[in-house]
């Protein structure tokens, strides 16, 4: 007899093992037809697969949370498939589902065009209407090996010859196409259903090596709906078109170039913009009791190995052999750094907490191919600070935080904000007792916050757990920026003490936190989020004034001067062209506020004011005018 337990509670009974279709079936037509697979104690398995044993069961339906990822993973299979039809001469590689679609990676002499794209997409769709049946079969490894050599598949073939002669190998077979998986995997290619779409073709290394053939990937995107699939394209298009790099070059914000790969060669207005966001920061860091520092750039490989970052973090550090024999890092993180300025004397408990904060430089190795305008570079600035405590106040630390952090995204535009709790990696520093006490604090801390949360298994940092802060911009993509991580170990590890009530020696606990991320990143996911189109308070140009006619300039440039004195980030347009051209091109450039002037406005001291995505104006004195912009172009309180 096997129980099954569903989701409501209520217990099924079977004479012996069953399948989930058969589980599906028990429950009705309807869910039998619409069920893609089974979860069984947690774990998504086919839907052919045997329970031999008491269960909780789930059947996975195109509702159920994890088919997304099932269907994303069947429409890989199913473009390898019509890739082997088109082209079979092609290699199979592999093929996973991603967070916002799928890719596969093939091994093909000629390089697959857009219109190849087309035929693919077309040959998936029969594929679809072919209604396959998608079995498993399990294998031993010499037959796997034999079986893809046989069939001219060498890089499954080598990636099988890898592992253990022991070790049973799962393959998957629908209509005459057979690939090696683990699975799980849909019933039948019709359950795919037609709601996916290829997008495009970039480069791919075997094994993700340089050093080893070059691939083709093919990236498509797939969803239970057509529905969900069309709002997703329309998604895509509107994030082409806020592109921060495009939108960089327009803007004349910034450049990256060869000679300097990963670093970003800010320009005059781009500077201006980050300058007014470092700004804005220092303003709230100074209200919220943070004291700034400033860490060296160069620091001895001695203390990175203290620290434990030279473990854990070495092939990501730029390092330089200094005459002296030295061996130093360019920093890639500021906190050791700031552990060394707490240690400089004595501190009381009376002193704590202390807040500490640094804009600092940092250097990471990132490979190449995975660097992205200045969203994914080497050389950035992080809005780092770390507070130094006790365990006591770890709670009352995260509530200033959370309430901090959420102003700030706010005053940026940011009113959507997750929370995920990252726990223990495999891969960490410090015993589980430290580790027990670390998460208990920040799960306490951030209930106490009153901040929903759900959980991120074994992404907390090696030396403490972390809460992550995941942003949502205005075209509904989500974005990770601030972090806050209690940390029990470096504090120990690099010998932070200060004095407690009782006279003795206690070791702080270190919070890191950071709320942008990085400036560079944070900057491009700005551009991002307004199209260029910034809040007055923040756009590099607040205000131009542009000229009708010569005759108005000398009034232009005293306009220009008032607007300057008062803060406000202005410049003039004299140039000898008709005022529409003139409107037109710093639209274009998304100048939010034009001031207009002619020989009237001269005379009679006013301006015509223009406002970006506007077709109306009006006519103000320019003393009003300015008392207007004032209040506008002020930064959040």
């Amino acid at each position: 007899m096997v129980s099954i337990t569903l989701p409501d509670g209520s217990v099924k009974q079977f004479e012996g093992p069953v399948t989930g279709a058969d589980v599906a079936a028990s429950i009705g037509a309807g869910l039998a037809k619409a069920a893609l697979a089974i979860k069984v104690n947690g774990d998504v398995k086919d839907l052919a697969s045997t329970i031999t044993a008491d269960s909780r069961i789930e059947i996975v339906t195109t509702k159920h949370p994890d088919a997304l990822e099932l269907l994303r993973h069947d429409a890989a299979h199913v473009l390898a498939e019509a890739a082997k039809e088109l082209y079979p001469d092609v290699q199979v590689t592999f093929g996973p589902a991603t967070e916002t679609g799928f890719y596969y990676d093939f091994a093909r002499d000629e390089p697959f065009t857009p219109e190849d794209l087309e035929k693919l997409e077309a040959r998936m769709r029969e594929i679809v209407e072919r209604n396959e049946t998608i079995t498993r079969d399990v294998w031993s490894r010499d037959q796997a090996v034999a079986y893809f050599e046989s069939i001219g598949e060498k890089y499954k073939a080598e990636h099988i010859g890898n592992i253990p002669a022991d070790e049973d190998i799962s393959v998957y077979t629908q209509g005459a196409f057979t690939d090696l998986c683990t699975g799980p995997h849909l019933p039948s290619t019709g359950k795919l259903g037609k709601a996916f779409k290829l997008l495009r073709v970039s480069g791919a290394y075997w094994r993700g090596d340089a050093n080893n053939d070059q691939l083709q990937r093919v990236y498509g995107t797939a969803f239970a709906t057509k529905e969900e699939l069309e709002a997703y394209l329309l998604q895509v298009e509107e994030a082409e078109k806020r592109d921060h790099r495009r939108i960089g070059r327009e803007m004349d914000l910034f450049h990256i170039q060869e000679e300097a790969v990963g670093s970003v060669f800010w320009h005059p207005k781009g500077w201006t913009l980050y300058r007014a966001v470092e700004a804005y920061m220092r303003r709230k860091l100074d209200a919220a009791g943070y004291v700034e520092v400033k860490t060296p750039q160069l620091i001895d490989r001695a203390l990175w190995e203290a620290s434990g970052h030279w473990e854990k973090f070495r092939e990501n550090m730029f390092t330089v052999d200094s005459q002296d024999d030295r061996v130093l890092a360019i920093k890639p993180m500021n906190c050791p750094g700031h552990v060394q300025i707490f240690r400089q004397g004595l501190t009381s408990y009376r002193q704590l907490p202390i807040r500490m904060a640094e804009f600092g430089a940092c250097h990471r190795y990132e490979p190449s191919g995975a660097l992205h305008g200045i969203m994914r570079v080497r050389a950035f600035t992080q809005d780092d600070a770390h507070i130094f405590c006790t365990e006591d106040q770890i709670t009352d630390e995260t509530i200033r935080f959370c309430a901090l952090l959420q102003g700030i995204y706010k005053d940026f535009g940011f009113t959507e904000v997750k929370v995920k709790f990252s726990d223990r990696p495999e891969v960490r520093a410090g015993d589980d007792a430290i580790w027990d006490r670390a998460e208990g604090a920040l799960k306490d801390a951030v209930e106490a916050a009153g901040l929903p949360y759900t959980l991120n298994p074994g992404e907390g940092a090696f030396y403490g757990p972390k809460l992550e802060f995941v942003l949502r911009d205005a075209i509904g993509r989500d974005w990770q920026c601030g972090t806050l991580q209690v940390d029990f170990v470096l504090p120990q590890r690099l010998d932070a003490s200060y004095i407690g009530e009782d006279s003795q020696k206690h070791r702080p606990v270190m919070l890191h936190r950071a709320i942008l991320g990085s400036f560079e990143r944070f900057l491009g996911i700005l551009i991002e989020q307004y199209a260029g189109k910034f809040p007055l308070w923040l756009s590099p140009v607040q205000v131009v004034v542009a000229t009708i006619t010569n005759e108005a300039d000398p009034y232009a440039e005293e306009v220009a001067a008032t607007l300057k004195a008062a803060g406000i980030r202005v410049e003039t347009d004299l140039r000898n062209e008709k005022i529409n051209y003139k409107v037109r091109e710093h639209s274009l450039a998304k100048v939010p506020v034009l001031l207009v002037v002619g020989r009237r406005e001269a005379e009679e001291r006013k301006v015509a004011i223009r406002r970006l995505g506007g077709d109306k104006q009006e006519v103000l004195a320019l003393e009003d005018a300015l008392h207007r912009l004032k209040e506008e172009t002020q930064p959040p309180a």
